[in-house]
């Protein structure tokens, strides 16, 4: 697929007689002095994995950037390598001399990680839990253990990796956990395959040798199943996704599922309820399943702020990949503000607001463990709806805010 596509992109700066396209071999070649690297991928994407050196820009704030120094040559970067040709493209019709990184961020983080294949990091990626980042990243993983009881005596537990910083940190902190036995309990470290393109599968493959975590791999065809689903294909993917890891989890013997949900996507799932689905609610610590029968749901990462993950991921140089689903292995949503999640408009609405308000973070989180029931006009338990007014009348008087 790969090299006939470029080809025959490549044949569209002819007409100039200027190369549209440069390769991560090339671009190795030159010096630093001599080119810009451009990322035109969203926020999102960066803050998750970037090449070093890279300034960020949206592919129409490029120009006028004072970022950026225009003398030198332009590499346009962005996921695989299609909306940054059609940027350099539109640059060198202005005059710039603007070039596309053959195969994107996913070209670099391949040839990236070749050359780190010999490393072996997991010992010092060790270290770094139990001495750095032991009060934001340890002690905090151990006190959602503890106080919400995630694991017990004789717990077998799958913990499911995606790829992500996220998941390939709690796999870490659960070998840790393994050499602080104080009762017995097994983990498998299960990846499910939903179709990953060969590329991205290899990417988690290298990691999870790096880092030495035995994974387990099942495939699945779930990308195929919801491709052509127009409405809420992530949602249903993440529905199907979780299914199958219970279903296969099950089959290993385990009683529960490890997520690598952290605390900042608690906080958003808070806001994202009131805001755009009308209802208070929160996303749990644990829960039992409702279709697989003794099995649970824990999330260990539950008190782990998402910028000290950033933190040890970015000290030990690891690189992850994102979402290799088929919806956002394209380019086709760089800087798209049309489909940009709402998830995305929820962390930029809580880093505005504190920056007016420095703890609102903890106040969102803390808000759904201080409910007054004697102030809320209605809510659920256990299906069904409870309203004020039925035990209004026998209430004794008192002044409500």
């Amino acid at each position: 697929m790969w090299p006939g596509y470029w080809r025959r992109n490549a044949r569209i700066g002819e007409k100039t007689g200027q190369k549209m396209e440069i390769t991560v071999q090339e671009l190795s070649l030159l010096e630093k002095d001599q080119y810009q690297l451009i990322d035109i991928r969203s926020d999102m994407e960066v803050s998750l994995g970037a090449i070093p050196g890279a300034i960020a820009a949206a592919k129409d704030k490029i120009e006028g950037n004072p970022a950026i120094d225009f003398s030198k040559k332009l590499v346009i970067c962005c996921n695989r390598g299609e909306t940054s040709l059609e940027t350099a493209q539109e640059l060198a019709k202005k005059g710039y001399d603007a070039v596309s990184l053959v195969g994107g961020y996913l070209a670099w983080l391949l040839q990236h990680m070749q050359e780190e294949q010999e490393k072996d990091i997991s010992k010092d990626v060790e270290q770094s839990i139990r001495k750095k980042f032991r009060r934001n990243i340890w002690c905090k993983f151990t006190k959602a253990i503890n106080q919400y009881e995630l694991v017990k005596e004789g717990d077998r537990i799958a913990v499911c990796i995606s790829g992500g910083k996220d998941s390939m940190l709690m796999a870490k902190l659960f070998q840790e956990l393994k050499l602080h036995n104080k009762f017995p309990f097994e983990v498998k470290f299960l990846v499910m395959d939903p179709g990953y393109s060969p590329a991205n599968r290899k990417v988690i493959e290298e990691n999870a040798r790096k880092l030495n975590v035995p994974i387990t791999i099942y495939e699945s065809d779930i990308f195929d199943s919801v491709y052509h689903v127009e409405k809420s294909p992530c949602y249903l993917c993440a529905r199907m996704r979780r299914g199958h890891l219970y279903h296969y989890a099950q089959e290993l013997g385990c009683n529960k599922i490890a997520l690598g949900h952290h605390y900042d996507d608690v906080i958003e799932t808070i806001l994202m309820g009131m805001l755009y689905g009308a209802q208070v609610q929160t996303m749990m610590p644990k829960l039992h399943s409702t279709n697989f029968e003794g099995m649970e749901l824990i999330r260990p990462l539950y008190l782990i702020r998402e910028d000290d993950i950033k933190a040890w991921r970015d000290y030990n140089g690891l690189t992850f990949i994102q979402c290799a689903c088929k919806f956002t292995d394209t380019c086709t949503t760089c800087n798209n503000e049309e489909n940009r999640s709402k998830r995305v408009e929820i962390k930029e609405l809580i880093r505005e607001m504190k920056k007016i308000n420095p703890f609102v973070e903890g106040n969102i989180f803390k808000s759904v463990e201080n409910v007054n029931l004697d102030t809320v006009v209605a809510y659920k338990s256990k299906g069904v709806r409870h309203s004020f007014l039925d035990d209004y009348d026998n209430a004794d008087g008192q002044d409500m805010h």
